[in-house]
């Protein structure tokens, strides 16, 4: 079988040499692996149903045309044992590593010029057999995060029940009965907003750009070395801290979400590491405001079973693929929250609330698809760029199951993600499991050497929050 394919404009753009993104995806598992145990959970998965897996990118240099060919895959090509890693860092040789630093380092090594072979299928599975860990590296142009994230989790299986599929969150979008006045003054709001964000983000093209801060990068800083931290929350204590929020606060429109409390714990986070780092001439106390980057899901959330059906049908594509806008974020790391922490998340709440409310993550998904259309893949790419280069930061959020799962009858600790380096020097990906939340913060080592210790500033604001979160309650 042999049936071509055009790309779409998202594929053509991150199949290109400039735009090459790589997703590098983690499982830890509890007990040791077996290599041929693993080729076979693949061989028998849906994953090597879905026709992007099946596919090869070919360049046709005649005439620039560029197509996926579907073909048969050999799992000798992508399946690779991975042995003898090298521990990197000399500073720390002295030191006995763990496994997951071990992981991290190698993922950190994996997200600066890595790419994988045109000629087979854009992906790969990385067998880590002495860290118990499996990383699978597939290339963005075949899907986003909240698909590669669904495929992987057509090939567990809940634990306690080992017959069933994982269960992962679906979106709330439920908001309170509002009268005819105003629906009408949300549908001015959401106008209003809509112009002013496209705005500023046209703006971010052409030449705004954040001030210089201990965490900038720019053009270039995606070819610098990488370390790889990460940073872990319990969801429990993430809750707490929202509802404490909510009762707080009469919101017009609530959107009952945890990205609220981890942009809040970002911004505070930010602040003690800035606060750490701060010099004589540094900006003045209330002066620095950090943008950053936060990545959009724009499908509808569907269960598992219905993604293996699609698989199944030829009705994959309508769902599957790179469907995600994105919004720019305001924070201010050094704003004076008084004795209240909690006040992060409420200034994340208002400024998320807001940006819910516009349609600010579909135009730029629009505007995207676009210039991809107009303009080719290479432009698309420079203007993309540069809005990352006048941005500090990239953040995504992925759902993961709600329950412990298993693969292959392994049960997993820990699911982690992180992509191929941007201009920034600092980018963060979280991904929720079984009640907790693991953040993976993938730095430029010479802009910021620690992200151990920013990442224990992460995981402090959280605990400070719920602190607060408590004691509001009992008061």
């Amino acid at each position: 079988m042999n049936k071509e394919e055009p790309l779409t404009p998202f594929r053509w753009m991150f199949s290109q040499e400039e735009g090459n993104q790589i997703i590098n995806c983690a499982m830890n598992l509890k007990n040791p692996i077996n290599l041929e145990s693993v080729k076979s959970e693949f061989k028998n998965s849906i994953l090597i149903q879905h026709p992007r897996f099946q596919s090869v990118l070919v360049r046709n240099t005649n005439n620039g045309r560029e197509y996926w060919k579907r073909g048969d895959v050999n799992l000798d090509k992508h399946i690779f044992l991975i042995q003898d890693i090298d521990h990197g860092d000399s500073s720390t040789s002295s030191n006995i590593l763990s496994n997951d630093e071990i992981v991290n380092g190698y993922l950190a090594d994996r997200t600066v010029s890595s790419p994988l072979s045109i000629d087979k299928p854009l992906w790969e599975l990385h067998v880590l057999r002495d860290q118990n860990c499996l990383v699978l590296r597939v290339n963005h142009a075949l899907g986003d995060g909240v698909s590669i994230m669904s495929l992987i989790l057509t090939m567990c299986r809940k634990v306690d029940q080992p017959d069933e599929l994982p269960s992962i969150p679906k979106h709330n979008s439920k908001s309170s009965r509002i009268n005819i006045c105003e629906m009408i003054w949300r549908l001015v709001m959401k106008i209003w907003l809509t112009i002013v964000y496209l705005m500023g983000f046209l703006l971010r093209c052409l030449f705004m750009k954040d001030a210089k801060s201990k965490i900038s990068g720019g053009h270039g800083v995606e070819l610098w070395p990488r370390k790889l931290a990460t940073a872990r929350f319990k969801l429990d204590d993430m809750k707490s801290v929202k509802n404490a929020v909510l009762n707080a606060n009469v919101y017009k429109f609530i959107w009952r979400t945890i990205n609220d409390v981890l942009i809040g714990v970002v911004t505070s986070g930010l602040s003690r590491y800035l606060d750490y780092h701060r010099t004589p001439n540094s900006i003045p106390e209330q002066g620095l405001q950090i943008s950053g980057m936060a990545m959009v899901n724009l499908r509808e959330q569907r269960g598992l079973q219905d993604m293996a059906n699609l698989v199944k049908s030829s009705s994959v594509t309508s769902w599957w693929g790179n469907k995600f806008g994105y919004i720019l974020l305001p924070i201010f790391p050094r704003k004076n929250v008084g004795n209240n922490p909690l006040r992060y998340v409420m200034n994340a709440k208002e400024i998320l609330d807001k940006k819910k409310l516009s349609f600010e993550a579909h135009l730029t998904c629009a505007i995207t698809k676009s210039a991809m259309s107009l303009l080719g893949p290479k432009v698309t790419y420079l203007l993309t760029n540069r809005v990352v280069c006048n941005t500090s930061f990239t953040i995504t959020n992925v759902g993961g199951p709600q329950e412990e799962v298993m693969f292959g009858g392994n049960p997993v600790t820990s699911l982690r993600a992180t992509s191929s380096s941007l201009p920034h020097a600092l980018t963060m990906h979280m991904i929720s499991y079984a009640g907790k939340a693991e953040m993976q913060i993938l730095v430029a080592k010479d802009i910021i050497p620690d992200p151990q210790f920013l990442a224990k500033c992460f995981e402090d604001a959280l605990l400070e929050m719920k602190e607060a979160s408590t004691a509001s309650v009992k008061t």
